[in-house]
């Protein structure tokens, strides 16, 4: 299985300390090791790295871990094949644009017989079952609202969208317009919150600590999601099966 890490913040925050030891299991303390990728939302604009090394060897990882880009909205992703071979098409996240606007989707799991039909609009350039689900996903975003609608009501199509698609198989998966991110849960998901009075924090696959309370302000918040808890000495909570969370300006909501 893949995993995944998402971010959501109020304010422009880099993700260095995170990405170095979500990293390390593109092949080194875990086996996804048939690429990786990440997209980082500024503005209207989005810098999106996809590279089918795997993440622990990866030049272009490498280049992530040491430069500090600052975003509020941020998907990476580590894979382990099982459908679609190892290519620079199937590497996650995938983003299309829909209402003038970047959406990015990253999916850890395995659809069996999903198939869903597709117009012209939305269609795979891959040929993965989490492309497959996220064209689908635009496709009935696009044909339920007619221009951008609220994050509450994007919250209700996505939760009334995935559920189906979940009957197929495992289906966590983030998504982003850069506005929210949304975290589906069908099997394994965890968060954690950080916020005033901030804390150290210690990586559990790398020797590397940090003191957030020297790097942020008391105004700062900054959401986490991943498949596995990145850190051994923070509160993560584990979402439950089948539940689709919105994270907006650093904090969980219904």
């Amino acid at each position: 299985m893949c995993q995944l890490l998402g971010m959501n913040c109020n304010t422009p925050t880099d993700l260095t300390f995170s990405f170095s030891g979500f990293a390390q299991r593109g092949g080194r303390t875990d086996h996804h090791a048939d690429g990786w990728g990440i997209a980082f939302f500024e503005g209207l604009g989005l810098r999106h790295f996809v590279d089918n090394q795997p993440a622990c060897e990866s030049p272009v990882a490498e280049l992530i871990r040491r430069y500090p880009i600052k975003s509020r909205n941020v998907i990476a992703h580590i894979r382990k094949a099982t459908q679609g071979h190892v290519a620079l098409e199937n590497c996650h996240p995938f983003v299309r644009e829909l209402w003038g606007r970047y959406w990015v989707f990253a999916h850890n799991g395995d659809l069996k017989d999903f198939n869903p039909r597709l117009h012209a609009n939305f269609r795979p350039v891959g040929n993965t079952d989490s492309e497959r689900a996220f064209c689908f996903i635009m496709q009935e975003l696009a044909k339920s609202h007619a221009g951008v609608p609220s994050v509450e009501e994007l919250t209700l199509t996505l939760r009334e969208l995935a559920r189906p698609i979940a009957r197929h198989g495992n289906f966590n998966f983030m998504l982003s317009n850069g506005v929210a991110l949304w975290a589906y849960c069908s099997s394994n998901l965890w968060y954690v919150e950080r916020k005033h009075p901030f804390a150290h924090a210690k990586l559990a696959d790398e020797d590397l600590s940090i003191d957030f309370a020297r790097n942020t302000t008391p105004d700062d918040k900054v959401a986490v999601v991943v498949t596995e808890p990145l850190t051994v000495n923070e509160a993560w909570t584990k979402m439950e099966g089948g539940q689709l969370k919105v994270f907006a300006d650093g904090e969980a909501h219904r």
